[in-house]
């Protein structure tokens, strides 16, 4: 797992795609930018590299990308 701060990022759902949270949490661009930073094992969850973009994240988990990462949290 990296070592920089992480950030909290809040879903309303039970669940979130990986690809969806890289763009709610503005670490992708769009849903090409993230399916490439995906693809090109640039994506950690929880310090493993992530290759499925429709990974499901139900909250706990830790995502980074270039050192930035953000922590799922589910809205109470």
């Amino acid at each position: 797992m990296s070592s920089a701060e992480n950030f909290p990022i809040e879903i309303r759902d039970e669940s979130i795609r990986l690809g969806q949270l890289l763009k709610l949490a503005n670490l992708a661009e769009d849903g090409l930018h993230a399916k490439e930073l995906i693809a090109e094992g640039l994506v950690t969850v929880d310090g493993e590299v992530e290759t499925r973009r429709g990974a499901q994240l139900r909250g706990g988990e830790v995502v980074c990308v270039h050192g930035e990462c953000v922590t799922v949290e589910r809205a109470q």
